[in-house]
């Protein structure tokens, strides 16, 4: 093979994997490498201050962060619960709003 015909196919294969790569993002949700670690930080945390709580029940509330924005899921036991759920969550840093989808199930 020639080293102009190497250096094309160097070329197209090059242009190939850059349109096909996202960059520095994560494809489910396109956040940027930095963001999803931000947004795990945030999740973490949030999941750690529902531990620490003796009014919040950690496992039975799933929390998920994306771009700040955390969504609460699962079952409480009661509205006080829900209600703690998210004031905590609202409480660590980097949260720019919390979308409260936790049922209550008496």
């Amino acid at each position: 093979m020639s080293p102009l015909r190497i250096t094309l196919a160097a070329a197209v294969s090059a242009v190939a994997l850059t349109a096909t790569l996202p960059g520095c993002s994560v494809f489910r949700h396109q956040e940027t490498a930095s963001q999803y670690v931000d947004d795990a930080t945030i999740t973490a945390k949030v999941k750690s201050k529902f531990a620490e709580d003796k009014t919040v029940s950690a496992m039975a509330i799933k929390v998920e962060t994306f771009e700040g924005l955390v969504t609460l899921s699962g079952a409480a036991k009661s509205m006080e619960e829900k209600s703690k759920a998210e004031e905590l969550a609202r409480s660590v840093a980097g949260v720019k709003s919390v979308k409260n989808a936790i049922i209550v199930r008496a």
